[in-house]
């Protein structure tokens, strides 16, 4: 993750040394802004991908001397039947339809949507018929 957290914060510094210098240039306001919170949230990211990195071992990608076989392996586990991330996703766009127009009852009713597939995304295996024991 070294190199994670590498990428996004040399993107991050680039834009705000673009922030600074466009703000001082064009003296325009919205832009520098764009490009002051854009390296806000890039940093934020490397930043996590830092801390990260710090904590966990290396992985074959950090690492200069690996091989493409030291990467085989399981990669984690993945839902092949699962239609929450369907859910999931017809709830953030509902929600994102619902702020768009701001209606205060369709973003009641799309948060209550999101918490309820949020819910049933993350403890899929923990209940019912799919839960381990």
């Amino acid at each position: 993750m070294k190199v994670e957290a590498l990428i996004f914060n040399l993107i991050a510094l680039f834009a705000i040394v673009a922030a600074v210098v466009y703000g001082l240039w064009s003296l325009e306001p919205i832009g520098t802004t764009a490009l002051a919170l854009s390296g806000g949230l890039l940093g934020l990211i490397g930043g996590f991908f830092w801390f990260v990195s710090r904590r966990i071992d290396s992985r074959p990608e950090d690492l200069k001397d690996a091989e493409i076989a030291d990467g085989a392996g399981e990669l984690g586990f993945f839902s092949p039947g699962s239609y929450w991330p369907f859910g999931l996703a017809l709830s953030a766009a509902l929600m994102g339809l619902a702020l768009a127009f701001f209606y205060p009852w369709l973003i009641i009713m799309a948060g209550a949507a999101l918490i309820i597939t949020i819910g049933g995304l993350l403890f899929e295996y923990y209940t019912g018929q799919n839960a381990h024991s």
